[in-house]
């Protein structure tokens, strides 16, 4: 890749393609920000997060997808509720299975706006004018409450007290305010939907026995901290956060899901804004819009896509000279 601005080469190794590998998701991570700015409505988006009780986190770890599939369905079910009959709403979710220790703590992040669809496929915004989507606590009884009765009939074996245990809790449901606009929306995605559970930057060390990393401690206002672990325990806690084959984590519901005719989706968005879709600028696909490491302004373009075998040595030698050379500082 190349920086426009300074002139600035580097080699970002994309090979693996595993949706766990830090650095395989950055392209991807802009090729979905730069498909889903197509969808956006000029209307007030809420951040929702539905968290599940750590009384679960034994059943996760032994049956994950029947987990983590229950708490999709349970947050849209929630979010329809509020919703009211005949009205149709939409929402993107993007599972998160852990906390900054690399612990279990399975949550999903949801970007809805704030309004629906209603019968007459007209947008109606919500009740409250777009100050806040619904009340928090009402919320999260209604989550607890349709979580535990698709529990209940899934072919999962819970045991009585397990759910006596799910009861004597309050459900997390977190909201934050609107965002500011909808390109905030976009930038404000594009910190969930490909993150893994550690990244390169967060190890801070490696030697024959242990691993250091670093972490915020939200129990201390966000504190950044280090912990040391051994090498079998590092892969234990990294090995919780790992999907089954195929599980899909980032989920589109109501009028943001494939199933919801696109001419129907443009349509919406020509009423509102007042403009064809069709005027808008189309952004150019293929591109990593990375930010440059060495200006910190400029933005990172591919300029060369290697085979499995990489760059030839020749490339290393010209790269560092281009980087290095007084026309790029």
């Amino acid at each position: 890749m190349v920086a426009i601005s300074c002139g600035h080469i580097q080699i970002s190794y994309n090979s693996c393609r595993n949706r766990h590998c830090p650095k395989c998701q950055g392209h991807k991570r802009v090729q979905w920000i730069e498909a889903r700015e197509t969808e956006l409505l000029p209307v007030p988006y809420f951040h929702v997060v539905f968290t599940l009780p750590d009384a679960l986190n034994g059943l996760a770890i032994h049956k994950p997808k029947i987990i983590y599939d229950i708490l999709f369905r349970a947050a849209w079910e929630t979010v329809e509720s509020f919703t009211g009959n005949g009205n149709k709403a939409g929402m993107i979710s993007i599972l998160h299975t852990w906390g900054q220790n690399l612990s279990l703590h399975p949550h999903i992040h949801c970007i809805i706006p704030g309004g629906f669809v209603d019968r007459t496929g007209k947008w109606k915004l919500s009740k409250t004018d777009g100050k806040f989507l619904f009340p928090v606590k009402a919320m999260s009884k209604v989550y607890r409450a349709k979580y535990v009765a698709l529990l209940r009939t899934s072919e999962m074996e819970v045991e009585q007290s397990t759910y006596d245990s799910l009861f004597k809790k309050e459900w997390v449901v977190y909201a934050k305010r609107p965002f500011g606009s909808p390109k905030s929306v976009v930038e404000y995605l594009g910190r969930y939907t490909h993150k893994i559970a550690i990244s390169n930057h967060r190890i801070l060390s490696i030697d024959d026995h242990t691993v250091t990393i670093s972490y915020k401690d939200y129990r201390a206002d966000g504190q950044k901290k280090t912990m040391t672990l051994s090498h079998e325990e590092f892969v234990r806690r990294f090995a919780l956060h790992i999907l089954p084959k195929r599980f899909v984590r980032i989920r589109h519901y109501g009028f943001l899901s494939s199933t919801w005719k696109r001419s129907k989706l443009t349509d919406l968005q020509s009423k509102l804004t007042g403009i064809s879709l069709t005027s808008l600028p189309v952004v150019l696909k293929g591109t990593n819009h990375k930010c440059c490491p060495c200006c910190k302004t400029g933005q990172m373009i591919i300029l060369l896509t290697f085979g499995r075998r990489g760059p030839p040595s020749e490339f290393y030698k010209s790269a560092y000279e281009k980087s290095n050379s007084p026309d790029s500082i």
